[in-house]
């Protein structure tokens, strides 16, 4: 007789039949996956305050490249291919860095661009996109301790080449930002609007981006509601949206399981074209790397995903140094 494993009941008089597993440690927490031009890939831990490079000839796999990273969350290459980084505040004992760093990559030299607005520190600095341009537009929630929140408010911000940041988008219009990016033309910045409480937003935003770096006409593009809603986000060379979405095991109340978890791949007018299955919970983050931008690299919980994809990744380093 060939048993059916899938039907074999918990071990009678060892566990409860209504109790289940809870998490007791995380050992990693992955984010912000940036691929440089020379295909090396570049992501966070969090938990662990570090920068990780992988070496997609070395699978398996990575380096510590920078520990402390001041708890460096998401990242992004800016036109010239230096690595701008989100040092938030989330898992630490220690403030984390609050500010936007740019790192120099042959030198690893660290330069601040902003660490205050208006005078008041930032909450916990979360995700980041980089225009050719040159401005730089990053969202700063708080989704650590609010007890360490400065600041009144959740916003984005954009930095300007001269150095100078502006509030561009505040509550009440969103309620707390998250993953962030632009569309291949650059005419339009998305934005993930997760909010962890019972009611709060599970939306992705668009608003129109104008030549002098302003944002307006806010309209909706997806709503995950109540599922668990997006975190990071990357788009295609067609404009396809690729948000890093959904959860197996709900933490709270806040979310269900409506929204299983992968990467949903969403048209500009928010048709879902389909998802892809990622089998570990949390998704966090989503980008393109490879020689022809068509691996798509994803960080969920201890794990740094790819899979090859059929339509090459819009980043911006890459366009301004290959023609894209």
């Amino acid at each position: 007789m060939t048993l059916d494993y899938h039907s074999v009941p918990l071990p009678a008089g060892v566990i409860a039949a209504d109790v289940d597993f809870e998490p007791a440690a995380t050992i990693a927490f992955t984010e912000g996956p940036a691929a440089a031009a020379d295909g090396m890939v570049y992501f966070t831990d969090i938990a662990n305050d570090r920068i990780l490079r992988f070496d997609p000839r070395e699978p398996g796999r990575f380096t510590v490249w920078r520990q402390p990273s001041g708890r460096a969350n998401g990242m992004v290459f800016d036109p010239q291919g230096r690595l701008i980084v989100c040092e938030g505040n989330e898992w630490s004992r220690d403030d984390g860095g609050r500010l936007i760093s740019r790192i120099a990559m042959h030198t690893r030299e660290r330069t601040v661009l902003t660490e205050r607005f208006d005078g008041v520190r930032y909450n916990a600095p979360n995700d980041v996109a980089a225009a050719s341009d040159g401005r730089i537009y990053f969202t700063d929630p708080c989704y650590g301790d609010r007890s360490t929140m400065e600041m009144e408010h959740e916003s984005v911000y954009r930095v300007d080449p001269d150095g100078s940041v502006s509030r561009v988008v505040s509550q009440p219009d969103i309620q707390r930002p998250n993953g962030i990016a632009l569309s291949p033309d650059e005419k339009t910045l998305y934005l993930v609007d997760s909010c962890p409480v019972m009611g709060g937003n599970r939306r992705i935003w668009a608003f129109d981006r104008g030549k002098n770096g302003g944002l307006s006409n806010q309209r909706l593009v997806y709503d995950f509601a109540p599922g668990r809603g997006g975190d990071g986000m990357a788009v295609d060379v067609e404009g396809t949206l690729y948000i890093a979405a959904g959860i197996a095991r709900p933490r709270g109340p806040h979310e269900t399981t409506d929204v299983p978890p992968g990467i949903w791949v969403l048209t500009p007018a928010g048709e879902v074209r389909g998802r892809i299955p990622i089998l570990e919970d949390v998704l966090t983050n989503v980008t393109f790397g490879g020689e022809d931008l068509q691996t798509l690299y994803v960080t969920a919980g201890k794990t740094l995903f790819r899979v090859r994809v059929g339509v090459p990744g819009f980043v911006v380093h890459r366009r301004v140094s290959h023609g894209r």
